[in-house]
């Protein structure tokens, strides 16, 4: 019979664990399972019944009073891992925007901004206001050296003209005068912009079929036609009308007296301004220069870079090079632009009225008729130089040959 604590069920018995011994296990029944109590419900304790925590006593203070230790902590439970959270990207401390005022997005301006530019024009100002001091101080110096003084006495900036010489000008060197002012500024700025300019707005093809070139180079080459027309009107007239020794020196004495007229305008003690009679030595060489040198220069080196010039002539092109031309063209319109701001510069300088009217006003008086016309032919060029855009120059240029937006 079996006990209690074994069941009913026979041990199976295998093969003994020893040569010639009894089947292991030893017979007998298979104890009876024990079922498994329920667990225990758990039973809520309140604060003040909570029992107190152990003392136990330690050797460091064995003669003192011993003191309650505190209960060891439960282990925490295991969290999961929490992704990493990347940073947020550091911003600029010139992005940041200020409280209540949203940071302005810097409008450029080619390569540079607007505050870039404006900070680059006031030191450029600021050093040619240096540079000019530093001129006038060294030009007055040169005044007090031994010799200087008789020479500015001798030679007082002007020569005397011959008798044949009449004062004034005439209507058509006013008219010549105001063309050249307003074909000028539109020969700079679309010449500018055939330099400068990487994706022209539009496309321009001669009628009888060519090379197809920009816009912008279309203007300016028929910009070019038209200011040397007037050119060539302007010198044929003032040979034939005599007044050609007015703008080209007679006498060798233009050199020391354009020497002398450049001394005084840099100690700012300027020479009498009498260019309705005559012009002083410098000024003289200057418009000789202009007329005679520098025009016919920015014409020959113009052709050779435009369409008109013959591609296929290989003695001429070798004999003439692009690259000659090219290093001539532009340095050129520099001088025309240096020229021009001086020489406008002057003329407001040494008196205005009188000045504006000799070339407008076609009178030596002083008064504001020169001045309101002088503000028209402005004002035209203004609006001429407005309107040198595709959207007005297309309908022109279809005229002459056929526009393109590629």
């Amino acid at each position: 019979m079996p006990t209690p604590a074994s069941g009913a069920t026979p041990l199976r018995r295998g093969l003994p664990r020893v040569p010639g011994g009894e089947p292991w296990p030893p017979a007998g029944f298979a104890p009876a399972p024990v079922a498994a109590a329920p667990p225990a419900a758990p039973k809520l304790v309140s604060r003040s019944e909570a029992p107190a925590a152990p003392v136990v006593p330690t050797p460091a203070a064995a003669d003192e009073a011993v003191a309650p230790a505190p209960a060891s902590p439960a282990p925490a439970p295991a969290v999961a891992p929490t992704p990493a959270v990347k940073p947020p990207p550091a911003v600029a401390p010139a992005a940041v925007e200020k409280p209540g005022k949203p940071a302005a997005e810097p409008r450029l301006y080619g390569a540079r901004t607007l505050g870039q530019w404006t900070k680059r024009m006031i030191l450029l100002a600021v050093a040619a206001v240096a540079a000019a001091g530093i001129l006038v101080l060294a030009a007055r110096g040169v005044t007090t050296l031994p010799g200087v003084p008789e020479f500015l006495k001798k030679y007082p900036g002007a020569y005397s003209l011959p008798a044949t010489a009449e004062p004034g000008f005439p209507w058509w060197t006013q008219w010549a005068h105001f063309l050249n002012v307003f074909l000028m500024a539109l020969i700079i700025r679309s010449g500018y912009h055939v330099r400068t300019q990487q994706k022209p707005p539009a496309y321009w093809t001669p009628k009888r079929g060519g090379k197809k070139i920009s816009i912008n180079l279309w203007l300016h080459q028929a910009l070019d036609i038209v200011w040397l027309a007037n050119g060539l009107v302007f010198v044929v007239l003032l040979f034939a009308s005599g007044r050609w020794v007015r703008i080209v020196p007679t006498s060798w004495e233009v050199f020391p007296n354009a020497a002398s007229a450049l001394l005084q305008y840099m100690t700012l003690d300027w020479p009498v301004e009498t260019g309705w009679v005559n012009y002083n030595s410098l000024q003289q060489l200057m418009y000789f220069i202009v007329v005679f040198i520098a025009a016919p220069l920015a014409a020959v080196t113009g052709v050779r870079l435009s369409e008109f010039w013959p591609k296929n002539a290989k003695t001429l092109n070798r004999l003439y090079p692009i690259e000659a031309a090219r290093a001539v063209h532009y340095p050129t319109m520099l001088f025309f632009v240096v020229f021009i701001l001086i020489h406008v510069f002057l003329v407001f300088a040494t008196g205005a009225l009188r000045n504006l009217n000799h070339m407008f006003g076609g009178t030596d008086a002083v008064n504001w008729a020169g001045f309101w016309l002088f503000a028209a032919a402005i004002a035209v060029t203004a609006a001429g130089w407005y309107a040198a855009r595709p959207l007005v120059l297309a309908p022109l240029a279809r005229l002459f040959g056929q526009v393109s937006s590629r």
